[in-house]
C-alpha cells in the first residue's frame, strides 16, 4: 500500500517549525530528510524514524516495523499530533546520525 498525499502533508505541517525539513518520493512512499540526513520515512501512511538510542529513550513502548520487506527495523512514531514532541524527537535522531560521507 502507497503513502497519500495527505498525510505527507499533515507530518510536513507538523515539522514545520524546523529548518531543513525536505522529502523524496521513493516508489510510492516517503523518504524524511533533515538538514539533508535520512531521519526516517513514511511508509504504509506510517511515520517511522531510524532505530536510535534518542528515539528509543523518547518512545521506550514505541515497535519497531519494518518498512518494507529486506529493510531494517525502524520506529514506528504514534505521537504524530504532537508538534513539540515531534521537533524534539526529529532534531535528536538527527544528532545521533553519522554526517554524511562525501563521494
Amino acid at each position: 500500500m502507497a503513502s497519500s498525499k495527505d498525510y505527507l502533508n499533515f507530518i510536513l505541517e507538523q515539522l514545520s517549525e524546523l529548518d531543513g525539513i525536505t522529502y523524496r518520493a521513493m516508489m510510492g512512499e516517503f523518504i524524511i530528510y533533515y538538514q539533508n540526513k535520512i531521519i526516517g520515512g513514511i511508509y504504509d501512511d506510517r511515520l517511522l524514524v531510524k532505530d536510535v538510542r534518542s528515539a528509543r529513550e523518547l518512545m521506550p513502548d514505541a515497535p519497531l516495523e519494518l518498512p518494507y520487506d529486506g529493510a531494517k527495523k525502524m520506529i514506528l512514531v504514534t505521537e504524530v499530533d504532537d508538534k513539540d514532541f515531534l521537533n524534539n524527537l526529529i532534531t535528536s535522531v538527527y544528532e545521533e546520525l553519522p554526517a554524511k560521507k562525501k563521494k
